[in-house]
Order: C-alpha cells, then sequence, then structure tokens
C-alpha cells in the first residue's frame, strides 16, 4: 500500500555512497528530504543533485537532512558524483542511496512501472523529526523539481506545526498567514496581536507570527 501522509515511513538498511545507513537512526531528531533518481549519470539528475548541494545550508538552517536514491550500486554513485561536482561547481555533501535491490524503492512506492519500467520516478517525500510523512511529490522523468519550492513546503510546515496558521497561495516566509478555522476572531485578535484582517469570517489574516 502507498504511503500516507501523517504515517510513520519505513525504516531501512541500505548502502550508500557514505557507507550503510539505518534511515531512522540516521535521520535523528531532524526533518528529513529524500529525493530518488531514474538512473546516475542521467542529465536532469545530476544538475538536481547539484542544485540540492548548493542549497545544503539553507536545508541546513531548517534542521533538515537530505539524502538520494537511485537503483545504481555504490562505485556508480562515487563515480557521478566526480561529475556533479565538476559540472556543476559544487560539493555533493549529502549520501546517494545504493538502492540496487530495490528494498528502499519498493517500501516507498517508487516504482511506477508504466512511466519508467524498473526505475524509480522523481519522488519526494520530506518526513519530520516523528518520522511522519508530512508531504509527497512525483514527478515524471523528464521534469527537474523545483527545490526553492521544497524549501518554501517546509516552511510552511515548520510554521504552521508550532502556530495556529496555515499558509495561503504562493506563500513565502514573511508573508500574511491564514487564521485557521478552529479560532473565532475575537480569541485570534489576543492571540495574534500583530492584528487580524478579517476579509469574510471564515477568511482572516495575520502577519506571520515568528517574524
Amino acid at each position: 500500500m502507498a504511503l500516507q501522509l501523517g504515517d510513520v515511513v519505513p525504516d531501512f538498511t541500505q548502502e550508500s555512497s557514505q557507507g550503510p545507513i539505518s534511515f531512522h537512526e540516521w535521520a535523528g531528531d531532524s526533518w528529513v528530504v529524500l529525493f530518488s533518481h531514474p538512473a546516475d549519470y542521467t542529465p536532469v539528475c545530476t544538475t538536481e543533485l547539484g542544485t540540492v548541494a548548493k542549497l545544503k545550508p539553507e536545508f541546513d538552517k531548517r534542521n533538515v537532512k537530505v539524502i538520494a536514491l537511485s537503483v545504481d550500486d555504490v562505485e556508480s554513485h562515487k563515480g557521478w558524483i566526480c561529475d556533479i561536482d565538476e559540472t556543476q561547481n559544487t560539493t555533493v555533501n549529502y549520501p546517494i542511496l545504493a538502492d540496487g535491490d530495490k528494498k528502499v524503492s519498493d517500501l516507498y512506492d517508487m516504482i511506477h512501472p508504466n512511466a519508467l519500467n524498473n526505475l524509480t520516478v522523481r519522488s519526494v517525500f520530506i518526513i519530520d523529526p516523528a518520522k511522519k510523512l508530512r508531504l509527497t511529490f512525483t514527478y515524471p522523468a523528464s521534469t527537474g523539481r523545483n527545490f526553492d519550492e521544497i524549501l518554501r513546503v517546509i516552511d510552511s510546515l515548520q510554521l504552521t506545526d508550532y502556530h495556529q496558521v496555515a499558509t495561503p497561495a504562493n506563500w513565502q516566509d514573511g508573508d500574511k498567514c491564514v487564521v485557521v478555522p478552529s479560532i473565532s476572531t475575537e480569541d485570534a485578535k489576543v492571540k495574534f496581536p500583530k492584528g487580524v484582517e478579517e476579509i469574510k469570517p471564515y477568511l482572516r489574516l495575520t502577519p506571520q507570527p515568528n517574524k
């Protein structure tokens, strides 16, 4: 059965470019972005892994560990990393799982036979410190991912976990937030002293509480 939001994600032990990884132990108290690739030495994936390496300080600031996956082996990964570093002008500074037996791919339903036969599609899993799945994306092999969007989603998840707000369409960190429906406008005005703008009784905005 496919993973659903709120599920505790499966644990596993698998080889990687940085040695064996026991996933739950490796994740620790961090958020995790696990993202898969159809294969090593492919052009779109090369740009993606380079982009994530450049963005790693942004993930670190948010207490997020990143980990990639493809079904190729460790030696293939290590050779490919050299190409990524050279062509993307960066240093791959996070592990790539070597899922040759497709153990992780099967656990996380990354194989979509109608799309890529026995290769993994471009899946993204955002996992919180309680090991619960908070968001998934699935992209076709031809379309590179927008990692700025992934950071934006993490900002929203982390904000809304600790404050009784939601984030509206196209929200960026620092923008106004939506007051959740479970709070009355009267209570919201007490809870959010920066102000509450009532557009409709069910649509109330307030400045981002943690800014």
